[in-house]
């Protein structure tokens, strides 16, 4: 069964990783947390340890659906330095796969010239690793087969970006009603 894997390194911003993941969660989403740093429980930035659903060189690369980095630091630049991380990203742009980051994260994608030309967006002074890309600024951006946040603030509309793109406007909808998001 393919799976939405969000990766958790050593750093990482809590509240960008377990939002989206509660809210694909709750839209049905198949969703695994997925540690690349060869230990299963992976402490955040905030120091809270959080236990990873499978190791980085255990999961099965072709039941990954969509690829998602949370930010926080050195969570970030955890993720952009693993060498796995960085040939599976540059096989899913290759192929024009889903790939998602909040915060300070879009740089691991931005790094690479993945980003060049498209509207982009990440945590405010990091928009200096996006090469070539078009800074909005605003709080989620979607491009082509991109979808991108501006930190902290921005993880719920981030995880429902990430559910529409799945499983629509509607699945959307019904799943912030029973977070009461809207009355």
């Amino acid at each position: 069964m393919k799976s939405v894997c969000i990766f958790l390194a050593e750093g990482f911003e809590e509240m960008e990783a377990m939002f989206p993941l509660d809210i694909m969660r709750r839209g049905g989403l198949s969703v695994k947390t997925v540690s690349v740093t060869g230990n299963r429980t992976v402490v955040s930035s905030h120091q809270v340890p959080v236990v990873a659903d499978v190791l980085f060189e255990d999961l099965q690369k072709d039941e990954v659906e969509m690829i998602v980095l949370p930010g926080g630091l050195p969570g970030a630049t955890n993720l952009d330095a693993h060498a796995g991380l960085d040939k599976l990203v540059m096989e899913f742009a290759a192929a024009g796969k889903p790939l998602a980051a909040i915060c300070v994260a879009p740089m691991v994608y931005g790094k690479r010239g993945l980003l060049k030309g498209k509207k982009a967006t990440c945590y405010p002074g990091f928009d200096k690793y996006l090469e070539g890309a078009v800074y909005t600024g605003n709080m989620v951006e979607k491009t082509d087969n991109f979808i991108l946040g501006k930190g902290p603030a921005a993880a719920p509309e981030f995880g429902f970006a990430i559910l529409e793109h799945f499983a629509g406007a509607e699945k959307v909808q019904e799943v912030k009603k029973g977070m009461l998001f809207i009355g």
